[in-house]
């Protein structure tokens, strides 16, 4: 599969519930996540379950086609802006979908795709948005590791490595 991408967006929070705050470069830690994130610091929701998710992406293709309600089923129709959807990275052109089990490159970094994310409802009461829940089912995004560090910045390229 030949695609390439683009980080548009990089997104922290310091604990579980509280606002997303965006950046203009971000630290990777192989091992740990993105230095000044919940899952780096340990406080996120899940950081004390055995899950990968030292950085978390999702597809902004994703985010248009909820505010157009598609798919016409479940058809749900809402605006979330980058920092509402509460993963760390928003892309352009990258088939998350198709990553799990791949590394691909985020600027000078390495990831590999573990598994896709599922949405979970608190998201609705987070955001005051009913039918967020089912609108991201099976498309909420890719959970990652960190196999080589760096720093990353909106607009480098997101390219896939054929091994």
């Amino acid at each position: 599969m030949t695609w390439n991408g683009t980080l548009l967006h990089i997104h922290v929070a310091p604990a579980a519930s509280y606002e997303m705050e965006e950046l203009t470069q971000a630290q990777l830690v192989p091992g740990r996540g993105i230095v000044g994130d919940r899952y780096f610091l340990g406080t996120g929701t899940y950081s004390p379950k055995l899950d990968v998710r030292e950085v978390t992406l999702i597809e902004v293709e994703v985010l248009d086609a909820i505010a157009a309600g598609e798919p016409k089923i479940p058809g749900f129709k809402a605006r979330l802006e980058p920092e509402d959807h509460r993963r760390n990275l928003t892309t352009r052109g990258v088939p998350l979908g198709h990553l799990v089990g791949k590394r691909f490159r985020v600027g000078e970094t390495v990831l590999r795709a573990a598994r896709m994310n599922f949405p979970c409802k608190y998201i609705e009461e987070l955001l005051g948005i009913p039918g967020l829940y089912e609108g991201l089912l099976n498309r909420s995004g890719l959970n990652c590791a960190i196999e080589i560090g760096g720093v990353i910045r909106p607009g480098d390229p997101i390219l896939p490595m054929y091994e």
